[in-house]
């Protein structure tokens, strides 16, 4: 197949750095995006300030890409299948779609295929949540079967009484209820496949989170080779058999030696940021290899270790301060969004450190993010 262009549903940050790493390789890119300026839209060739759900838009942005991706998996199912029934390429195609943003798919396809997850039961009335906290016990995870992201449509419940709230805060949304896992660590690993069925796979990583936000992604993981290389046929297995195209993430649970998948996401993710300095070949480059029928090849760190720290908005102050003193390290990368609200826990940027162990890279990442702070620039008051 022959690109010229690369369309993009989603203007936030993965989209910005997709359309970065295009750029490079020479692509245009268009994105569409709701909100103008997004910060995929100040790097790409152009951007449709468009809904998600305007058919007419979404319709243009096909007649102009020669492929369509999408950088996260919160859009409208139909926009995708609409796309298709065009004739428009989209990688990952509406089908792995379907399947990653309903957890109630993911959850039945994870089981087809015996990768082990945790138990779960959809719960739809008040009788099923009875049902389901009699077959799976307390505590438990809720979350909404589609939507929801950073912490967003879950609740935590470890009384009956806490199910019944977190059911009354759903609204009467669709809810799937999880069995909750007391894991050891938390676990992400990239892979990415193309036309061909060429698949690679990153280094495994581990993954620290702050109220639900990835706050912190460790590379490699401390794990055991046995138990990386189990990630890694797992990922390898969901890659073929969703016939994927296009870079994606699996997360995981590492609990007492065991790794149980937690959910997919068929996109570039925030715990591979990483690979954009720490790696030779980006998952940002590897999704437009894949997505445009180029050949994969294998990652490799460029150094023994690292570490992703997320840049998160603390609520009040938009100016970010100790840029400075940050970037006397000389082992950092700091990478900005272009965001103008640094609204709390917003993902606003990250930096990461290259080091000679997962030791020092974590000293080094603490020592940095506590030199920078959000203030607000009229006053010069810190946040």
């Amino acid at each position: 197949m022959n690109v010229g262009t690369i369309g993009i549903l989603g203007g936030g940050q993965l989209g910005r750095m997709l359309t970065l790493e295009a750029k490079r390789m020479g692509f245009r890119a268009i994105t569409l995006e709701p909100l103008p300026n997004s910060p995929c839209g100040q790097v790409a060739d152009e951007q449709i300030v468009a809904a998600y759900d305007d058919l007419r838009a979404i319709g243009e942005l096909g007649a102009r890409s020669d492929v369509v991706t999408y950088e996260f998996e919160n859009i409208p199912l139909q926009a995708v299948l609409a796309l298709e029934r065009d004739r428009r390429i989209v990688r990952p195609s509406g089908h792995v779609l379907r399947t990653t943003q309903d957890r109630l798919l993911e959850k039945a396809f994870l089981r087809a295929h015996r990768i082990p997850t945790p138990d779960s039961a959809p719960v739809a009335a008040a009788g099923e949540i009875e049902a389901a906290e009699t077959k799976i016990g307390l505590p438990a995870i809720l979350k909404t079967t589609t939507g929801g992201y950073d912490g967003k449509g879950q609740w935590l419940a470890r009384s009956t009484e806490q199910l019944r709230v977190a059911v009354a805060e759903a609204r009467g949304g669709p809810l799937i209820y999880e069995r909750f896992i007391p894991f050891d660590r938390e676990l992400a690993i990239i892979a990415a496949r193309n036309v061909a069925g060429e698949i690679v796979t990153f280094p495994v990583t581990e993954n620290v989170h702050d109220h639900g936000v990835l706050s912190m992604t460790i590379v490699p993981a401390r794990i055991p080779p046995e138990r990386a290389e189990r990630v890694r046929e797992i990922a390898t297995q969901i890659a073929k058999a969703l016939e994927i195209v296009g870079a994606f993430a699996v997360e995981f649970f590492d609990c007492g030696g065991e790794v149980m998948v937690n959910e997919i996401a068929p996109r570039v993710h925030n715990s591979g940021h990483y690979s954009i300095d720490a790696t030779q070949l980006s998952q940002y480059e590897a999704h437009i290899r894949a997505i445009c029928d180029l050949p994969l090849v294998a990652p490799h760190l460029l150094a023994p270790a690292a570490v992703m720290v997320n840049v998160l908005g603390s609520g009040s102050g938009d100016h970010l301060d100790g840029i400075a003193e940050v970037l006397r390290e000389p082992d950092l990368k700091l990478h900005l969004y272009g965001k103008a609200h640094a609204a709390l826990r917003r993902k606003m940027g990250h930096f990461t450190i290259l080091a000679q162990s997962v030791d020092s890279a974590i000293e080094i990442a603490q020592r940095a993010r506590a030199r920078l702070r959000w203030i607000d620039r009229r006053e010069g008051i810190a946040v």
